[in-house]
């Protein structure tokens, strides 16, 4: 039987049997954002500006290239940035941990682990994403925060929203959850601050968002290749992400023929989980990459991309960026 997932994407009226859950959990969504816009759930606010990256809908929209991209151009724009993240996939850490390239990504989640690797910037886990700010600020080492998948998590005081869309899947049937993949309704969008678009179809009042492939990196610490160099040449496909068609996808766009491996996002590979019974190259994202290090040959490969944004995306966040530090300046 095909996973629910994918019924949210298709024209099957099976998830509308689910209505009477998905209705309960938007209630109960709806109610926990206005106790905390009311005030009668504590928010906690920061000296600092904090910019919140996430998206409405579950499962792999490209928030990660993005936070990325985000710590790169604050860098340029002469920022301290720090990211903090709940750390899916690793741990539960109830108190704040700090994440760097020798971290595991079974106790820290992949996705931080791949920040931290490469961006080099402070990144602290936590549950709770105020007192992963909180471990920031005591260091003393940054003066903006990105939260990574932190849209939902109103405990932590937000200055800066930004929502991140599937271009190609955008909202699925539309409907909540268990129904449909959305966390919270369309309409929450229109109180963000910025949307971003990963793909093609990005609507007016939308920022798009490709994804443009760098360099196939060795798993074992061979010299870096050109994906072009697989052109026309047959490889295993790896991707435990929310989306991995999107990533076998992409590659057949560059002349490549995909064996292709789909896994569950966040997946946590064994040793030797992705040695096949043949010599082809096993390629796989970045993301996959981070846990996969013991089990490696000279096969394996990963594909490095990176966000490119439009450039009037930069000038808006910046702009609200300077608005926001002038506001705490005279609080």
């Amino acid at each position: 039987m095909k996973p629910l997932q994918s019924y949210w994407y298709s024209r099957s009226p099976l998830p509308w049997l689910l209505l009477p859950l998905a209705a309960l959990f938007g209630l109960l969504a709806a109610l926990r954002r206005y106790g905390y816009s009311k005030g009668y759930l504590a928010v906690k606010r920061f000296a600092l500006p904090v910019i919140v990256v996430g998206n409405i809908s579950v499962g792999g929209t490209g928030k990660t290239p993005l936070v990325i991209w985000l710590v790169e151009r604050l860098r340029q724009a002469g920022y301290r940035p720090a990211v903090v993240s709940r750390g899916y996939g690793g741990e539960p850490h109830m108190q704040p941990r700090a994440v760097n390239a020798q971290s595991s990504a079974q106790s820290v989640g992949d996705e931080p682990l791949l920040i931290a690797r490469r961006c080099g910037c402070p990144v602290v886990v936590c549950t709770d994403r105020a007192l992963a700010v909180e471990h920031l600020l005591a260091q003393g080492n940054c003066n903006v925060v990105v939260a990574d998948d932190g849209l939902q998590h109103y405990r932590l005081g937000r200055d800066i929203e930004i929502a991140v869309i599937d271009g190609e899947r955008r909202f699925g049937n539309g409907l909540l959850l268990p129904a449909g993949p959305l966390r919270e309704p369309q309409r929450r969008l229109k109180s963000v601050d910025l949307i971003v678009v990963n793909g093609q179809s990005a609507e007016p009042g939308e920022c798009a968002m490709q994804l443009e492939a760098r360099a196939l990196f060795s798993l074992t610490d061979q010299p870096q290749r050109p994906l072009a160099d697989y052109k026309g040449c047959t490889v295993h496909a790896v991707a435990g992400i929310g989306n991995p068609h999107r990533f076998f996808d992409d590659l057949r766009r560059h002349g490549l023929t995909v064996i292709e491996h789909p896994f569950p996002d966040h997946y946590a590979y064994t040793a030797g989980e992705l040695c096949f019974d043949d010599a082809l190259p096993v390629l796989m994202t970045e993301k996959d990459a981070v846990k996969y290090q013991h089990g490696a040959t000279e096969q394996h490969w990963f594909l490095a991309v990176d966000a490119v944004i439009d450039a009037s995306f930069s000038q808006r966040l910046l702009t609200r960026l300077a608005a926001v530090e002038k506001s705490l300046k005279e609080v």
